[in-house]
C-alpha cells in the first residue's frame, strides 16, 4: 500500500467532514459577509444583483441610535448571566459532591431546564412572568407586594429574560464543575482536615485553584454561547418594550426579518460584529486550553 492510496484513503475519511464544515459553516459565513458588504433590496436578494456597497452598512448600523443600547444590553445580558450561572452551578457541585442519599437523583433533576426545548422553557417563563396571570406576581401579591410588569416594563423586561438564562444556564455549570470536583483527589481534603482546616478554607486552598482551568473553560464556552442568545429574549419579549431588551441577535433579525421592507445588508453588518466578538473570546478559549494542555 503505497503513500498516495494512503493519503487518498486519510482524504476520503476526512471529506465528510470537510464537506459539512463548507456548506454549515463556511458557506453560510461567506453570505453573511456578502450580505454586509452589498445594497441588498428584496428584488435584489432574489435576482443576486445587488451593488457593492463597501463598509457603508457597518457605518448605518454604527451610527443607528440602537446600536450601542443594543450592544450594553448584549454586554449586561451576557456578563450578568454567566456570572450567576457560575456562581450557583459552582455551590451545587459542591454540594452534590458529597455523598448523600438521593444526590444522583437532585441532580438529576437540576438537568432538566438544560434537556428541556428552549421554546418550552421560554413560553412557561412567559407565564411566570405575566403581568396579569403569572405565578410570579401572584407570589408578589400573597406577601403585600405590588404586581410588576416584568415583560412590559422597560425597567424590566432586561432583568426578567437574564432570569431565564441563567435558570436555562445552570444545569451546563453543574455538570461540568461537578466533573471537575471528581478529578480533586479526596486525600488533600483529609489532609487539609487533620491540618484543621474548615470546609471554607479548603474550598479557598483546594478546591476553588484546583478548579480553576476548568472554571476558565466553562465561563469562556458559556460567554461565548450567551453572546448569541437569541430564541429565548425572542420568545419572551421580542427585544421591547421599545428596544428595552434588544440585544445584537435579536436587532439583527429584526432588522433583516421583522419588518416588510428588510434591511439586509445593516442586518447582516450587526451579525457579522456579533460574530468578530465571539471569534475573539473563541480564541481566547483555545489559548486558554493550550495553555492548560502545556
Amino acid at each position: 500500500m503505497g503513500p498516495g492510496f494512503r493519503r487518498i484513503t486519510a482524504f476520503a475519511f476526512v471529506a465528510p467532514l470537510l464537506a459539512y464544515l463548507g456548506a454549515f459553516y463556511a458557506y453560510p459565513l461567506y453570505r453573511n459577509l456578502d450580505l454586509s458588504l452589498r445594497d441588498y433590496t428584496v428584488r435584489s436578494f432574489v435576482q443576486g444583483d445587488a451593488p457593492y456597497s463597501g463598509w457603508r452598512n457597518f457605518s448605518t448600523v454604527l451610527h443607528d441610535p440602537t446600536f450601542w443600547p443594543a450592544m450594553r444590553h448584549t454586554m449586561v445580558f451576557t456578563f450578568v448571566s454567566i456570572v450567576f450561572q457560575y456562581v450557583i452551578g459552582l455551590a451545587l457541585a459542591v454540594f452534590f459532591n458529597r455523598h448523600f442519599r438521593l444526590a444522583s437523583t437532585l441532580r438529576a433533576l437540576f438537568l432538566i431546564p438544560w434537556l428541556l426545548p428552549l421554546i418550552v422553557s421560554a413560553s412557561t417563563w412567559s407565564w411566570m412572568f405575566n403581568s396579569e396571570s403569572g405565578v410570579v406576581n401572584y407570589g408578589l401579591h400573597l406577601v403585600g407586594v405590588e404586581p410588576v410588569g416584568w415583560l412590559t416594563s422597560p425597567d424590566w423586561a432586561l432583568t426578567s429574560v437574564i432570569v431565564a438564562n441563567i435558570w436555562i444556564g445552570i444545569p451546563f455549570n453543574l455538570v461540568i464543575l461537578y466533573s471537575g470536583l471528581q478529578n480533586i483527589p479526596a486525600e488533600l481534603y483529609e489532609a487539609a482536615a487533620l491540618d484543621g482546616a474548615g470546609g471554607w478554607q479548603q474550598f479557598r486552598r483546594i478546591t476553588f485553584p484546583l478548579l480553576r482551568p476548568v472554571s476558565a473553560i466553562t465561563l469562556l464556552l458559556g460567554l461565548v454561547y450567551t453572546l448569541k442568545v437569541f430564541d429565548l429574549i425572542w420568545i419572551m419579549t421580542k427585544g421591547g418594550p421599545g428596544d428595552s431588551s434588544s440585544t445584537l441577535a435579536t436587532w439583527s433579525y429584526q432588522l433583516g426579518f421583522g419588518t416588510l421592507l428588510p434591511k439586509f445588508g445593516p442586518g447582516a453588518a450587526v451579525g457579522n460584529i456579533l460574530i468578530l466578538i465571539a471569534l475573539v473570546f473563541g480564541l481566547l478559549y483555545i489559548r486558554v486550553q493550550r495553555r492548560q494542555e502545556t
